[in-house]
């Protein structure tokens, strides 16, 4: 597996939420936003949603989804975010990798909320870092 370079790592890790795009059968598009921890070993985000959701049908194992995340603050002139494609997972994986243990270290009071945990293997990264010069990019792929 590649190995994710440790910048991308670093903002992975000390943000928390990401916009999370689905497509239906129809292909149509539907974007959440929610909480994320980050399993740095597997290349893997990790979110927790509530049962019934609209998004609930859209995370089939292996269905394909893109987001974004950006910084907890933001600073217009020291900009940065990633923008991510993977698949999600199936639920044997995360039970196997201890995934839901993970995302409840990060986010401890989420053991309170009702819901599940799933989780999207990484394919590729975008990170903007603005503070490198306007424009600054780093790419990597799974592969």
């Amino acid at each position: 597996m590649n190995p994710i370079p440790d910048k991308l790592v670093n903002f992975l890790q000390e943000n928390k939420v990401s916009t999370v795009c689905f497509t239906d059968q129809e292909n149509n598009p539907y974007c959440i936003n929610c909480f994320y921890a980050f399993d740095e070993e597997h290349h893997i985000l990790i979110f927790k949603s509530s049962i019934g959701t609209t998004h609930q049908k859209l995370t089939k194992p292996t269905a394909c989804v893109s987001g974004t995340i950006l910084p907890n603050v933001i600073d217009t002139l020291k900009l940065k975010g990633m923008q991510f494609t993977g698949k999600i997972i199936e639920n044997e994986v995360i039970d196997k990798l201890q995934l839901n243990s993970k995302y409840l270290k990060k986010y401890p009071m989420s053991i309170a909320v009702m819901g599940y945990v799933w989780a999207v293997r990484l394919d590729f990264l975008k990170f903007t870092d603005n503070t490198l010069g306007f424009g600054n990019k780093t790419i990597w792929t799974s592969k």
